[in-house]
């Protein structure tokens, strides 16, 4: 089976906002929770960073 390739330019307009804007963002809460788990480790630290890195990385490889 042939996977179709991602076009961003598909995508309604108000997505590729969202998606321009969460581009931004993602590595300064990345930075952030990065630190945050450093000094106060708890399980939803460690969650959340690591859903904020699996969502840097799809962007990153336009995977959304």
């Amino acid at each position: 089976m042939k996977r179709k390739r991602y076009n961003p330019y598909t995508l309604p307009r108000w997505a590729r906002t969202a998606r321009a804007v969460c581009a931004q963002l993602i590595i300064p809460f990345c930075v952030f929770q990065g630190i945050r788990t450093l000094f106060f480790p708890s399980t939803f630290d460690v969650f959340l960073l690591s859903i904020f890195i699996l969502i840097a990385l799809a962007i990153k490889f336009e995977m959304i």
